[in-house]
Protein backbone atom coordinates (compact mmCIF):
# COMPACT_ATOMS: atom_id res chain seq x y z
CA UNK A 1 0.00 0.00 0.00
CA UNK A 2 0.93 3.65 -0.67
CA UNK A 3 0.89 5.48 2.39
CA UNK A 4 1.31 8.67 0.19
CA UNK A 5 4.15 9.96 2.10
CA UNK A 6 6.62 11.02 -0.62
CA UNK A 7 7.28 14.23 -1.04
CA UNK A 8 5.61 14.97 2.27
CA UNK A 9 8.20 17.05 4.70
CA UNK A 10 7.68 15.91 8.44
CA UNK A 11 9.70 17.89 11.48
CA UNK A 12 10.79 15.46 14.31
CA UNK A 13 12.15 16.24 17.61
CA UNK A 14 13.99 14.32 19.71
CA UNK A 15 14.46 11.96 16.82
CA UNK A 16 18.37 10.82 16.56
CA UNK A 17 18.05 7.19 18.43
CA UNK A 18 15.06 5.19 19.20
CA UNK A 19 11.85 5.30 18.45
CA UNK A 20 12.64 8.65 17.23
CA UNK A 21 15.32 7.48 14.83
CA UNK A 22 13.69 4.31 13.63
CA UNK A 23 10.50 6.79 12.71
CA UNK A 24 12.64 8.86 10.61
CA UNK A 25 14.20 6.10 8.74
CA UNK A 26 10.69 4.61 7.95
CA UNK A 27 9.64 8.21 7.09
CA UNK A 28 12.78 8.93 4.71
CA UNK A 29 12.41 5.28 3.24
CA UNK A 30 8.88 6.81 1.85
CA UNK A 31 10.39 9.36 0.42
CA UNK A 32 9.82 12.14 3.44
CA UNK A 33 12.24 15.14 3.66
CA UNK A 34 13.11 15.54 7.58
CA UNK A 35 14.46 18.13 9.85
CA UNK A 36 15.32 16.29 13.44
CA UNK A 37 16.79 17.72 16.46
CA UNK A 38 18.47 16.37 19.15
CA UNK A 39 20.56 17.36 22.63
CA UNK A 40 24.04 15.35 21.38
CA UNK A 41 25.35 17.27 17.93
CA UNK A 42 27.24 13.48 17.18
CA UNK A 43 24.30 11.64 16.87
CA UNK A 44 22.45 14.43 15.31
CA UNK A 45 24.80 14.84 12.50
CA UNK A 46 25.13 10.95 12.10
CA UNK A 47 21.74 10.35 12.16
CA UNK A 48 21.67 13.21 9.29
CA UNK A 49 24.54 11.72 7.26
CA UNK A 50 22.07 8.00 7.30
CA UNK A 51 19.09 9.14 6.66
CA UNK A 52 20.77 11.27 3.28
CA UNK A 53 21.59 8.45 1.68
CA UNK A 54 17.54 7.24 1.41
CA UNK A 55 17.63 10.18 -1.32
CA UNK A 56 15.57 12.70 0.57
CA UNK A 57 16.80 16.05 2.11
CA UNK A 58 17.32 16.10 5.99
CA UNK A 59 18.65 19.10 7.98
CA UNK A 60 19.40 18.51 11.66
CA UNK A 61 20.19 21.02 14.31
CA UNK A 62 21.63 20.04 17.96
CA UNK A 63 18.87 21.46 20.24
CA UNK A 64 17.92 21.68 23.97
CA UNK A 65 14.01 20.84 24.12
CA UNK A 66 13.89 21.97 27.71
CA UNK A 67 14.74 25.26 27.20
CA UNK A 68 11.53 26.38 25.10
CA UNK A 69 12.47 29.51 23.31
CA UNK A 70 15.26 27.49 21.73
CA UNK A 71 12.84 24.65 20.90
CA UNK A 72 10.05 26.76 19.45
CA UNK A 73 12.61 29.02 17.30
CA UNK A 74 13.76 25.31 16.18
CA UNK A 75 10.74 23.75 15.30
CA UNK A 76 10.28 27.06 13.27
CA UNK A 77 13.37 27.28 11.64
CA UNK A 78 13.25 23.82 10.49
CA UNK A 79 9.76 23.82 9.07
CA UNK A 80 11.14 26.97 7.07
CA UNK A 81 14.10 24.83 6.17
CA UNK A 82 12.16 22.46 4.62
CA UNK A 83 9.88 24.79 2.71
CA UNK A 84 6.87 23.83 4.90
CA UNK A 85 5.37 21.22 7.27
CA UNK A 86 3.44 17.94 6.64
CA UNK A 87 4.04 15.57 9.62
CA UNK A 88 5.08 16.69 13.34
CA UNK A 89 6.24 14.74 15.66
CA UNK A 90 8.16 15.13 19.32
CA UNK A 91 9.19 12.26 20.94
CA UNK A 92 11.77 13.28 23.71
CA UNK A 93 11.06 12.55 26.77
CA UNK A 94 12.60 12.73 30.70
CA UNK A 95 12.03 9.42 31.23
CA UNK A 96 10.54 7.93 34.52
CA UNK A 97 11.75 6.90 37.75
CA UNK A 98 11.19 7.57 41.51
CA UNK A 99 8.82 10.70 41.92
CA UNK A 100 10.34 13.59 43.26
CA UNK A 101 9.53 17.64 42.90
CA UNK A 102 12.24 17.69 40.41
CA UNK A 103 11.19 14.99 38.61
CA UNK A 104 7.65 16.35 38.31
CA UNK A 105 9.06 19.24 36.89
CA UNK A 106 11.41 17.25 34.44
CA UNK A 107 9.07 15.22 32.75
CA UNK A 108 6.30 17.91 32.56
CA UNK A 109 8.74 20.50 30.99
CA UNK A 110 9.98 17.49 28.23
CA UNK A 111 7.16 15.65 27.91
CA UNK A 112 4.04 17.56 28.10
CA UNK A 113 4.97 21.35 27.82
CA UNK A 114 7.54 20.39 24.76
CA UNK A 115 4.80 18.49 22.82
CA UNK A 116 2.76 21.47 23.23
CA UNK A 117 5.24 24.03 22.60
CA UNK A 118 6.44 22.02 19.47
CA UNK A 119 2.73 21.59 18.07
CA UNK A 120 1.83 25.46 18.59
CA UNK A 121 5.25 26.32 16.67
CA UNK A 122 4.79 23.84 13.90
CA UNK A 123 1.26 24.85 13.44
CA UNK A 124 1.52 27.93 10.85
CA UNK A 125 3.06 25.52 8.64
CA UNK A 126 0.68 23.09 9.21
CA UNK A 127 -2.22 24.93 8.45
CA UNK A 128 -0.91 25.47 5.03
CA UNK A 129 -0.68 21.62 4.36
CA UNK A 130 -2.82 19.82 2.43
CA UNK A 131 -2.04 16.56 4.50
CA UNK A 132 -0.99 18.45 8.04
CA UNK A 133 -0.60 15.31 10.48
CA UNK A 134 0.62 15.70 14.46
CA UNK A 135 1.34 12.12 16.06
CA UNK A 136 1.65 12.64 19.79
CA UNK A 137 4.06 9.70 21.50
CA UNK A 138 2.72 8.47 25.06
CA UNK A 139 3.00 5.08 26.40
CA UNK A 140 1.16 2.22 27.91
CA UNK A 141 2.15 3.52 31.56
CA UNK A 142 -0.57 6.27 31.37
CA UNK A 143 -3.33 3.57 30.53
CA UNK A 144 -3.01 0.99 33.28
CA UNK A 145 -1.14 1.36 36.51
CA UNK A 146 2.33 0.49 36.11
CA UNK A 147 5.74 0.35 38.62
CA UNK A 148 3.65 2.70 40.99
CA UNK A 149 3.09 6.24 41.00
CA UNK A 150 5.11 8.18 38.90
CA UNK A 151 5.36 11.55 37.08
CA UNK A 152 6.08 9.88 33.56
CA UNK A 153 2.60 7.87 33.98
CA UNK A 154 0.70 10.80 34.72
CA UNK A 155 2.36 13.05 32.21
CA UNK A 156 1.54 10.90 29.66
CA UNK A 157 -1.77 10.16 30.47
CA UNK A 158 -1.98 14.36 29.96
CA UNK A 159 -0.37 14.08 26.41
CA UNK A 160 -3.62 11.41 25.37
CA UNK A 161 -6.01 13.76 26.61
CA UNK A 162 -4.54 17.16 25.16
CA UNK A 163 -3.93 15.42 21.44
CA UNK A 164 -7.60 14.34 21.83
CA UNK A 165 -8.69 17.92 22.53
CA UNK A 166 -6.68 19.18 19.92
CA UNK A 167 -7.51 16.23 17.30
CA UNK A 168 -11.52 18.78 17.79
CA UNK A 169 -10.10 21.93 17.55
CA UNK A 170 -7.74 20.92 14.82
CA UNK A 171 -10.13 18.72 12.56
CA UNK A 172 -12.10 21.65 11.24
CA UNK A 173 -8.49 23.46 9.24
CA UNK A 174 -7.68 19.90 8.02
CA UNK A 175 -4.87 19.15 10.86
CA UNK A 176 -5.07 15.36 11.93
CA UNK A 177 -3.97 14.79 15.49
CA UNK A 178 -3.29 11.12 16.59
CA UNK A 179 -1.59 9.24 19.89
CA UNK A 180 0.80 6.15 19.59
CA UNK A 181 1.29 4.51 22.95
CA UNK A 182 3.80 1.82 22.65
CA UNK A 183 4.31 -1.01 25.78
CA UNK A 184 7.61 -1.93 26.62
CA UNK A 185 10.17 -1.27 23.53
CA UNK A 186 13.49 -2.74 23.78
CA UNK A 187 16.00 -0.58 22.56
CA UNK A 188 19.89 -1.06 22.41
CA UNK A 189 20.90 1.58 25.41
CA UNK A 190 17.34 2.41 25.68
CA UNK A 191 15.30 2.18 28.87
CA UNK A 192 14.21 -1.44 28.66
CA UNK A 193 17.94 -2.57 27.94
CA UNK A 194 18.75 -0.67 31.44
CA UNK A 195 15.99 -2.57 33.11
CA UNK A 196 17.30 -6.01 31.52
CA UNK A 197 20.79 -5.21 32.92
CA UNK A 198 19.96 -3.89 36.57
CA UNK A 199 16.51 -4.79 37.06
CA UNK A 200 16.24 -8.37 36.14
CA UNK A 201 12.99 -9.56 38.17
CA UNK A 202 10.78 -6.13 36.42
CA UNK A 203 12.12 -7.29 33.09
CA UNK A 204 11.70 -11.19 33.14
CA UNK A 205 8.09 -10.45 34.64
CA UNK A 206 7.20 -7.58 32.32
CA UNK A 207 7.74 -10.33 29.33
CA UNK A 208 5.88 -12.83 31.31
CA UNK A 209 2.96 -10.53 31.20
CA UNK A 210 2.98 -10.21 27.10
CA UNK A 211 1.07 -12.23 25.37
CA UNK A 212 3.49 -12.53 22.51
CA UNK A 213 6.15 -13.24 24.91
CA UNK A 214 8.69 -10.85 24.36
CA UNK A 215 9.26 -7.00 24.13
CA UNK A 216 8.44 -4.90 21.10
CA UNK A 217 11.12 -3.16 18.59
CA UNK A 218 11.56 0.64 17.30
CA UNK A 219 10.54 -0.18 13.76
CA UNK A 220 7.52 -1.86 14.97
CA UNK A 221 6.95 1.32 16.75
CA UNK A 222 7.78 3.62 13.63
CA UNK A 223 5.80 1.73 11.25
CA UNK A 224 2.57 2.72 12.96
CA UNK A 225 3.46 6.30 13.45
CA UNK A 226 4.36 6.53 9.91
CA UNK A 227 0.65 5.08 9.22
CA UNK A 228 -0.88 7.84 11.59
CA UNK A 229 1.05 10.74 10.10
CA UNK A 230 0.31 9.50 6.48
CA UNK A 231 -2.18 10.71 4.17
CA UNK A 232 -3.43 6.41 3.97
CA UNK A 233 -5.42 7.01 6.48
CA UNK A 234 -6.75 10.74 6.47
CA UNK A 235 -10.11 10.12 8.43
CA UNK A 236 -8.74 8.59 11.51
CA UNK A 237 -8.00 11.80 14.09
CA UNK A 238 -8.87 11.60 17.81
CA UNK A 239 -7.22 7.69 17.76
CA UNK A 240 -4.89 6.83 20.33
CA UNK A 241 -3.18 3.29 19.03
CA UNK A 242 -2.10 1.17 21.24
CA UNK A 243 1.47 -1.20 20.59
CA UNK A 244 1.89 -3.63 23.25
CA UNK A 245 1.66 -7.26 21.98
CA UNK A 246 -1.42 -7.49 24.56
CA UNK A 247 0.62 -5.84 27.57
CA UNK A 248 -1.85 -3.73 28.82
CA UNK A 249 -5.44 -6.10 29.47
CA UNK A 250 -7.90 -3.13 29.52
CA UNK A 251 -10.55 -3.86 26.63
CA UNK A 252 -10.24 -0.82 23.93
CA UNK A 253 -13.62 0.53 22.91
Amino acid sequence: MDLGLKGLKAVLAGASKGIGRATAEVLAAEGCDLAICARGKEGVDAAVSALKSKGVKVIGESVDMADGPSYSAWVKRAAEGLGGCDIFISFASAGGGPASEDTWKAVFNLDLLATWRGIQAALPFLEKSKNGAIVAISTTAALEEFLGPQAYNAMKAAVINHAHAMSQALAPKGIRVNTVSPGPIYVDGGAWDMVKTHMRPIYDSTVAAIPMGRLGNAEEVARAIAFAASPACRFMTGTNIVIDGGFTKRVQY
